[in-house]
């Protein structure tokens, strides 16, 4: 089925004629007469026209359409109910407190979860926690080498306010130390082996801090509405030899070979023929002093994801979301029963920025080189690009700009050099914002009542600018862009969901008892007020979400409901400008407006759900 380029030629259009023109040897024309012609009434169709040189026009029965709307619409597809896909996201190192470049990431993963539940897909929401890398390790190093604090002073401070911004400014000192006195980088490599090891205080160090930054974590992206079913850690990779059994597993097969000279001297290394036809060189998997890389262990996590790798984390619940949900984390130690079942997906989608790819091609010739073929084609690697920040809006923050930079479209910005943005004050910025605009426009609302309206506008402007681009597309955040009332903006979203709500409450506010829809618009009353060109464009493009969800899941593009989103949003805003829908004297045409107002509210919040973005009270 095609969607006709003009309304006047029908809601859908058939090429099948064109198809099969050259196995029956006729004109596509004559195919379609026929098809006309013997296919007999189709339930919900009111014609079938042959037009052009053989396409099929499809002309719906518009009041059987609406009539099935207010019965209820379509029902979640059933197909994909017994697929389990693994969703991994966020994926934060947990040496600092989490910056914007994150939040795209988390939006995206968390935008792509509601996507496939609202299709019917059993999904499953992993955070990965790499907490034995080098991230950590530096972040350790400038606890005990340069401020020379115990894993206890180090356990207090952590229970503290702010402690990731804390290890924010010192994982940025700890990076200039490298650079000033290069001799003791070694410092890293002592710590690594340590915490690999899990052995002594700056393994203890690893767990103090690693721990703790989860925690700060887990807070910011709840500002976001964001909540996961399991953390897996990278330390129990290690110590569950996870890594071992994989490691086994590749030797086994020759995926990995054994280097005895050259610069990979005593490094396991994959062959670049296994992931790569240009001339990449090959890839380390373990280095010469034992450690193992990044992607070693990302290969044994993904082999656990689809449940080939014969091993299972222990695990225990770390916390309970005010939603009711648990989070659980994975132990190394076995713990009392009552954890669900994880990992064992048909299908995986890593949620990772597009600098990872080649990373991610050498994790799927990994599975490839194992004999996991189908595993690695499951195997998705969900690529965006980076945000960096609008000049205008790295001078609302004060960051200083050369002449140079401040003529630039954007600026990027790096957390090892310390210069960035974090996402909480980001939030807190948008928030201030929103809470100011909020303030002027409802000056005798209780005040608690408008730092909630302030943070839903806040956090639903964030979102919506995150997940309107697309996953190619760089962003350059801006602050007046993001918060704008008007055009494509979460806060113009959210304005029309509350104006669809709000005539309802008017409605109950005069007294008046809300019409029964079912009673009085049946397929008679909804064709005689659909006959109407207007009222029947748009409520077809208002019925259109699920299809919407549909594409959006297909293409791995939560741009394409974003996009959907303002289209409803402006549907409706100017549907609700050309009719006085409460002052509307014509009884019959009063209740289908009403009907209307309702089903638009109900799909406008459907929509902004699945962006994971609320409706505020007021706006």
């Amino acid at each position: 089925m095609e969607q006709p380029k003009q309304p006047e030629f029908g809601e859908l259009a058939l090429p099948a004629a064109f198809q099969l023109a050259k196995l029956l040897k006729q004109s596509p024309k004559k195919i379609a007469a026929e098809i006309c012609a013997e296919i007999g009434p189709v339930a919900g169709v009111r014609a079938l026209e042959v037009a052009g040189n053989g396409y099929i026009n499809v002309r719906l029965d518009r009041g059987a359409y609406a009539a099935a709307l207010l019965a209820g619409g379509e029902e979640t597809p059933a197909a994909a109910a017994g697929e389990k896909v693994i969703v991994e996201h966020t994926n934060i190192n947990p040496n600092k407190a989490a910056h914007i470049g994150h939040l795209r990431n988390t939006a995206l993963g968390d935008t792509f979860v509601r996507m496939l539940r609202a299709r019917g897909f059993r999904v499953e929401v992993q955070n990965y926690i790499d907490n034995t890398g080098v991230q950590v390790a530096d972040v350790v190093v400038g606890f005990h080498f340069l401020e020379q604090k115990s894993p206890e002073e180090v356990r207090e401070l952590a229970g503290r306010p702010r402690f990731d911004y804390y290890c924010w400014d010192l994982y940025a000192r700890t990076s200039q130390h490298f650079k000033d006195h290069p001799e003791t980088v070694k410092w890293r490599a002592e710590t690594l082996h340590a915490i690999e090891a899990n052995e002594g205080p700056l393994a203890e160090l690893g767990h103090v801090v690693a721990d703790a930054i989860v925690e700060c974590h887990l807070d910011t992206m709840l500002r976001l509405g964001v909540e996961y079913d399991v953390l897996p850690r990278e330390s129990e990779i290690l110590q569950l030899e996870f890594w071992a059994s994989a490691f086994t597993q590749l030797r086994a097969r020759g995926a990995v070979h054994l280097e005895t000279a050259g610069k990979n001297a005593g490094c396991w290394v994959m062959r670049a023929a296994a992931f790569s036809d240009s001339t990449e060189d090959d890839k380390v998997i373990v280095r010469s002093n034992g450690t193992v890389t990044y992607v070693g262990k990302d290969i044994a996590y993904q082999l656990w994801k689809f449940g080939l790798l014969g091993k299972d984390f222990y695990y225990r619940p770390l916390r309970t979301y005010a939603s009711g949900h648990t989070v659980w984390v994975s132990s190394s130690e076995p713990q009392p029963p009552g954890a669900p079942a994880f990992g064992g997906g048909s299908r995986v989608y890593n949620v990772i920025d597009v600098r990872q790819s080649f990373l991610q091609e050498v994790v799927a010739a990994g599975l490839r080189a194992l004999g996991y073929t189908e595993q690695a084609e499951r195997s998705i690697h969900f690529a965006y690009e980076m945000v960096a920040l609008s000049p205008r809006c790295c001078a609302e923050l004060g960051i200083a700009l050369s002449e140079e930079d401040q003529r630039r479209p954007y600026v990027e910005v790096s957390g090892r050099k310390g210069l960035g943005v974090k996402a909480d004050d980001l939030i807190d910025r948008l928030v201030e914002d929103a809470y100011a605009e909020v303030v002027s426009r409802h000056p005798d609302r209780p005040d608690a009542e408008r730092r909630t309206v302030a943070s839903q506008i806040a956090i639903g402007a964030l979102r919506y600018f995150l997940l309107k681009f697309t996953r190619n597309t760089v962003i350059a955040f801006d602050f007046q862009e993001a918060l704008s009332f008007e055009g494509e903006t979460g806060p113009y979203v959210q304005y029309a969901a509350v104006r669809a709500r709000n005539i309802l409450r008017k409605l109950e506010e005069r007294g008046e008892t809300p019409p029964d829809f079912a009673q009085e618009l049946d397929a008679a009353a909804m064709a005689r007020q659909l006959a109407a060109e207007d009222f029947w464009q748009v409520l077809l493009a208002a019925s259109k979400a699920d299809t919407a969800v549909e594409r959006a899941v297909a293409s791995g593009e939560p741009a394409h409901i974003a996009k959907y989103a303002f289209q409803l949003a402006q549907g409706f805003n100017n549907f609700y400008h050309q009719h006085h829908i409460l002052t509307e004297e014509d009884r019959g045409r009063r209740v289908f407006l009403l009907w209307m107002t309702a089903f638009f509210r109900n799909q406008l919040e459907r929509t902004l759900g699945i962006l994971g973005i609320q409706v505020p009270e007021y706006m």
